[in-house]
């Protein structure tokens, strides 16, 4: 009998319809109805449960995770789907993540009635975000605007900006174009003017890693630019020991056998910014994400990572 694959996920609309995608990709694997193939098991995590507060307050990504990958580990799922800008970059003993769907738009988004970019936002003006990397960058170009906490789900964020908590946000191009709500997009914004969030817009399946069946499985459809691109900003990140407690952006892209990669550590208030940039082969990523980590670690000083 076909073994039918328990998927877990978030519960949140954005979460469900990656988990979906997921579905649908192991059942045209398996030659089966995405329904037969597998099942969608919704898992509360820490973060989800506590939307008071900003990420850097309560712990940092691992809120989104811990309890989908523990139910990974106990055998009460089989694979586990995640946005891989929430990952930590260490992963528990005995998990991996080697398949990654491929990226999507990695750019975050501009968001608002009052103005048609962050550069012709009104003086004085409220951006709702609770991400220290977008706040900080936001702060760099605009260091008159105040920032208030965003926190919650696509939805909740847009009702928030809806009700004039803010006069603008940001959000993720993947997302909003995943929950096909790019009409609510005031404008892209493009790497050069706000770097993304480690990857961004890549969704990545944890596995265990004694289980053959499901490593098998999943190489058939895993992208290997994106990981690739992804394993780059990973290294990067690996070596700033980043968390959401310290604004870190980067973007991995690759031309033919050529990766370019832009990182990019700011303080908080966006009062410094410390930039670097690498290009050389793709299979050489990880080293590439490695050694642009490594200078900007140099460069920066004991400051930037010091928690208050």
């Amino acid at each position: 009998m076909q073994r039918r694959f328990r998927i877990g996920t978030r519960g949140s609309k954005l979460a469900l319809i990656q988990a979906h995608m997921v579905a649908e990709l192991v059942g045209k694997a398996l030659g089966l109805p995405a329904s037969e193939a597998a099942e969608i098991v919704v898992i509360k995590t820490s973060g989800d449960l506590a939307v008071d507060r900003s990420l850097s307050e309560i712990g940092g990504k691992g809120l989104f995770t811990k309890e989908i990958e523990d139910a990974l580990h106990d055998g009460g799922i089989d694979l586990a789907v995640h946005s891989m800008k929430d990952m930590p970059t260490l992963l528990p003993d005995g998990l991996v993540i080697d398949c990654l769907l491929e990226r999507a738009d990695p750019r975050d988004a501009f968001l608002s009635s009052k103005a048609t970019s962050i550069a012709t936002l009104p003086q004085g003006a409220v951006v709702g975000t609770s991400s220290l990397r977008r706040a900080a960058q936001v702060k760099a170009r605009r260091p008159d605007v105040t920032i208030v906490p965003f926190r919650g789900n696509v939805d909740t964020r847009l009702k928030k900006l809806a009700d004039g908590v803010a006069d603008a946000t940001l959000l993720a191009m993947a997302g909003l174009t995943r929950m096909d709500l790019l009409d609510r997009v005031t404008a892209p914004l493009a790497a050069e003017e706000i770097l993304p969030a480690v990857a961004q817009g890549a969704i990545g399946i944890e596995r265990r890693a004694s289980d053959e069946e499901a490593a098998a499985l999943l190489s058939t459809f895993h992208h290997v630019e994106t990981g690739l691109r992804v394993a780059a900003e990973r290294a990067l990140l690996a070596v700033l020991d980043g968390s959401c407690r310290t604004p870190i952006a980067a973007l991995a892209e690759i031309s033919g056998k050529k990766l370019s990669l832009r990182a990019m550590i700011l303080t908080p208030d966006g009062s410094e910014v410390i930039e670097t940039a690498r290009d050389g082969l793709a299979s050489d990523a990880v080293a590439l994400g490695v050694d642009a980590g490594a200078e900007l670690k140099s460069r920066a000083g004991p400051h930037f990572f010091t928690i208050d």
